[in-house]
């Protein structure tokens, strides 16, 4: 009788995830937690067929590019990461050269493009849900009034976008000084929006949107007063229900739910809060483990699937361009925004 061949088990073929972290350097301490959340992704899927390969990028743009040659060296499937847009280009190169995609982190569409998906609630998210719900409630005519920083052309991008898309009139856009005087930016809206305004969005924060907000009827914008909308950092904005003409000022954000259930598990896990960048590391290693067990064929994330992420719903298009479903809030006088509408599927009407 033949006896049995007796030899050490082979091991399943492993499926390699780069995860491009800030791990040295003034942001280790977000990179590590960012790489736990990651952890906490796939142990929560099980799956033993799948390696993360951290890779330091330093927090530089040159950091990230190296970081991404060396992924390709390593047999990487996909890359996660890295955190900034500015590290997003420069590892973008390497990583289209070798046909590997990246799932960054970054909240800049700019970035994003065949084999490149954002993985950060994007400004243009947040004016599309938000402009969308105006238009239900019959608005056709927008205005921003924003500080001109990196955000406020962000968003005033994304408005003229969207009036383009859905055959709006061109929106009366007004950037302001950081540090301008409230009354004399909103008289400058109210001199432009002549013809009449439905809806203006608030690109500020804090006391400066408090104080816009209440010089905008002084400044004599047209009777009805325009339907203010805001931002998802006015979900954190305890402050803005002190003033009277915010009350039922609507903002697209995240619902609060998922990243409660999130943070809690973390917790559990790690023994600490998470920074809220840690969601959406979670959320892109679900979805890079998810695309390396796929046949080998597939070279990007499966784009006719809803993830159900941190912060909402989430669908990646071919394109690169990332979907989300965001809820509606409405500011109210106790300072907490109330949900007025949950996130739709992403690609829905408004969504």
């Amino acid at each position: 009788m033949r006896q049995p061949v007796t030899g050490p088990l082979q091991e399943p073929p492993r499926n390699r995830i780069a995860l491009l972290l800030p791990l040295s350097g003034p942001q280790a301490p977000l990179g590590n937690a960012m790489q736990q959340a990651a952890e906490l992704a796939l142990f929560e899927r099980g799956n033993r067929q799948v390696d993360f390969l951290p890779m330091d990028t330093g927090g530089t743009a040159s950091g990230a590019a190296a970081a991404a040659r060396r992924a390709q060296g390593q047999g990487a499937r996909i890359m996660v990461g890295p955190l900034t847009a500015a590290e997003t280009s420069a590892a973008s190169a390497p990583a289209r050269a070798a046909r590997i995609p990246i799932i960054a982190f970054t909240n800049d569409a700019a970035q994003s493009g065949p084999g490149v998906w954002t993985m950060g609630v994007t400004p243009a998210q947040q004016v599309r849900r938000a402009m969308g719900a105006a238009m239900a409630n019959g608005a056709q005519r927008f205005a921003l009034l924003a500080p001109d920083d990196a955000f406020g052309r962000a968003l005033a991008a994304s408005m003229r976008h969207m009036a383009t898309e859905w055959g709006l009139p061109e929106p009366v856009i007004v950037l302001h000084a950081i540090r301008a005087n409230p009354s004399a930016a909103a008289q400058e809206l109210a001199n432009r929006g002549s013809n009449g305004i439905d809806a203006v969005m608030l690109g500020s924060t804090g006391q400066q949107a408090r104080q816009v907000a209440a010089a905008l009827g002084p400044a004599g914008l047209n009777s009805p007063a325009p339907r203010i909308l805001g931002h998802a950092l006015w979900a954190n904005d305890a402050g803005l229900g002190q003033e009277p003409a915010l009350h039922g000022a609507i903002f697209a954000a995240p619902d609060p739910a998922s990243r409660q259930r999130f943070d809690a598990r973390y917790e559990g896990a790690f023994g600490e809060r998470p920074p809220r960048l840690a969601g959406v590391a979670y959320d892109a290693a679900g979805v890079a483990a998810r695309v390396v067990l796929t046949p080998r064929g597939q070279t990007g994330p499966n784009t006719g699937e809803v993830f159900d992420g941190v912060d909402g719903p989430v669908r990646l298009q071919p394109d690169g361009v990332v979907q989300r479903g965001l809820a509606l809030f409405a500011v109210e006088p106790s300072g907490e925004p109330r949900m007025v509408e949950r996130a739709p599927t992403p690609g829905a009407a408004g969504s």
